[in-house]
């Protein structure tokens, strides 16, 4: 089977150490993200393993086959869509793809027939005669994604292949990206936008400074629910705020709101579905009860910055016997 194995590989630009001692690896049959921020060496750590770069140490194994040592037996496995398409802007789309089809060794026919394929499966069919430098930033990137499935690669390295995209292209780019791992093949991509790869990784690498980090401290910290009661308005959510504070036996002036709902920490889902039910149980009309940030998006956050403190409700439920109306100063508004 053909996959992607990365073994303390390490790549420096002068005195500026780009990827420090990477280990991952991205299987067949599953999509893997590659997160980090910016300057965190993804590209770099991409650009090695499409054989562009040579690791200063470490290996790199595509296949089975090391890019550095046979960069051509790399390639015929590869796909590469990189951040900007880099096109022949002279050429039409489908020039573009049969020029690159021809350059695989594909034959003149074939190379057609594959541009027609791809073209229509990239929804570009109807800009296929007009050239390269006319396609928007979107259109470039679909372009981009055809001419790395030109030669039928089993593993493609995907460098934020949906920057540009319409929100309908991001939708069918995620079915297609699901639809090539279930044909077996391996997909790593990097991206900014952690909402487009909740939806289709399979698996997560984070890369921070140059290096892989181990996301399970991040994962268990405390991430912030978002709990709406039913009917919440700007003017009520100092009382709504209290209500949720008082119940958790939380100091409302601790809790912060977002988009009319009470943003609340909690240590892992356990802690957040025994809150909910005291809540329930207080006769409170929860109409959301849900995380403010996705799975990957709390990771990400957490590597680099504090938690929230955790909510800690207290095994007694509290009193019957509330103030009917909170005060702005008792609600902490």
């Amino acid at each position: 089977m053909t996959g992607i194995v990365v073994q303390d590989v390490s790549r420096a630009f002068g005195t500026v150490q780009a990827v420090r001692a990477a280990t991952l690896r991205a299987e067949p049959g599953r999509v893997t993200g590659l997160v980090g921020p910016n300057g965190a060496g993804k590209t770099t750590l991409l650009l090695m393993l499409a054989s562009l770069l040579a690791p200063d140490t470490g290996t790199i194994r595509i296949g089975g086959v090391d890019p550095a040592v046979d960069p051509l037996a790399a390639r015929r496995l590869l796909g590469w869509m990189p951040d900007a398409l880099g096109a022949w802007p002279s050429l039409t789309a489908r020039e573009t793809i049969v020029t690159t089809a021809r350059l695989y060794g594909i034959e003149k026919p074939d190379a057609a027939s594959r541009a027609q394929q791809l073209l229509e499966l990239v929804g570009l069919a109807e800009l296929a005669d007009s050239p390269a430098k006319v396609l928007s930033r979107g259109q470039k990137q679909k372009l981009g994604l055809a001419r790395a499935l030109v030669h039928d690669p089993q593993v493609l390295l995907l460098d934020e292949p949906a920057s540009g995209l319409d929100p309908e292209a991001r939708v069918q780019l995620r079915l297609l990206l699901r639809r090539l791992a279930a044909e077996g093949r391996t997909v790593l991509i990097s991206s900014h936008i952690l909402s487009e790869l909740e939806e289709v990784v399979d698996d997560a690498v984070f890369l921070v400074a140059g290096a892989v980090v181990d996301a399970a401290p991040a994962q268990a910290a405390v991430r912030p629910w978002r709990i709406r009661l039913a009917g919440a308005t700007p003017e009520r959510m100092s009382a709504d705020t209290w209500q949720v504070a008082s119940n958790l036996g939380l100091a409302p002036e601790a809790l912060a709101d977002d988009r009319g709902a009470v943003l609340v920490g909690f240590t892992g889902e356990d802690s957040a579905a025994h809150a909910l039910r005291r809540l329930v149980e207080a006769g409170l009309p929860i109409s959301e009860f849900a995380p403010a940030q996705s799975d990957l998006e709390h990771t990400f956050l957490n590597l680099s910055h504090a938690p929230l403190s955790p909510a800690s409700p207290p095994p007694a439920p509290p009193a019957p016997s509330a103030p009917s109306a909170p005060t702005g100063t008792e609600a902490g508004a």
